[in-house]
C-alpha cells in the first residue's frame, strides 16, 4: 500500500478497468501514439501479444518513447496459449520506466497492474515511485485485481471503463490542469515514435525474440508530420 498520499492529485492516478474480451493493449497503444504525435511528452510501456512462427505466444513491452521491444515472456512450447514471464525481460521494462520518470514527461503509461504487481512483484516499485512524484500515471487494472488494485493506492485514483471516449476525458482534465499550472510542457520532442498506428493485434513471428535482440514488429501505416 502506498503512503504519504495526501499531497496527490487523485484524478492524476487512471486505472481502466478491464474484462478479458476486452482489448486494452490496442486502446492504451494507440492512444499513447495519438497524444504523443500531438506533442505530449508521454513515457512507459504498453504490451503487445505475438505469435512464433512454431506456434508459441510472447509478450512484449513496448517503450513508448523510443518504440524498444521487450520480451517479458518465456514461451512454454509449441502451441502454448500462455508463457512464462521472463525475469530479465521484467527488469529491463522496469528500467525504461525508470528512466522516463527521471526525464520531464507529462504522463506516465504502465501497460497494467495485475497479480505480479498485487503479490508485490513486477512493477509495483516503479508505481510507487510514479505515484508518490505526482506524476500523471494511465494504467489498466483486470477486473479480477480491482481489490488489489484500491488496496495498493488506499482508494485514490480514478477507474475508467475500457472506451477510448471515457480516456479522453480524463486525459482532456488533467493536461487542462497541467496547463494551468504551469507543469505541462507539450511539444517536448517526444513524438510518437513508439507504437506504429493501428497494428497492435496479433502478428506472426518467424522467430522467438531475445531481450537483447527484440525483433522489429511494427511499421508505420501513415508518415509522421
Amino acid at each position: 500500500m502506498i503512503v504519504n498520499l495526501d499531497d496527490i492529485d487523485p484524478k492524476s492516478v487512471a486505472a481502466i478497468l478491464y474484462r478479458p474480451k476486452d482489448d486494452v493493449d490496442r486502446l492504451l497503444a494507440d492512444f499513447a501514439q495519438d497524444i504523443a504525435q500531438q506533442g505530449v511528452c508521454i513515457g512507459g510501456i504498453v504490451q503487445r501479444h505475438a505469435r512464433c512462427a512454431n506456434g508459441t505466444h510472447v509478450m512484449l513491452a513496448i517503450d513508448v518513447t523510443t518504440g524498444q521491444e521487450i520480451s517479458i515472456s518465456q514461451p512454454l512450447g509449441s502451441g502454448a496459449m500462455s508463457c512464462n514471464l521472463d525475469t530479465n525481460g521484467l527488469a529491463e521494462a522496469a528500467a525504461v520506466v525508470s528512466r522516463a520518470l527521471r526525464n520531464k514527461i507529462d504522463l506516465l503509461v504502465i501497460n497494467k497492474f495485475a497479480k505480479q504487481e498485487a503479490a508485490g512483484r513486477g512493477l509495483r516499485t516503479e508505481f510507487v515511485d510514479a505515484i508518490t512524484r505526482g506524476v500523471p500515471v494511465l494504467t489498466a487494472v483486470p477486473k479480477k485485481c480491482l481489490a488489489d488494485w484500491r488496496t495498493f493506492t488506499a482508494g485514490v485514483g480514478t477507474l475508467l471503463p475500457c472506451d477510448r471516449q471515457s480516456l479522453e476525458q480524463w486525459w482532456r482534465e488533467i493536461s487542462t490542469r497541467l496547463a494551468r499550472s504551469g507543469a505541462f510542457s507539450p511539444g517536448c520532442g517526444h513524438l510518437g515514435t513508439m507504437i506504429p498506428d493501428r497494428l497492435m493485434t496479433t502478428v506472426t513471428l518467424s522467430s522467438t525474440p531475445s531481450p537483447k535482440s527484440p525483433i522489429r514488429l511494427f511499421r508505420r501505416l501513415r508518415k509522421q508530420p
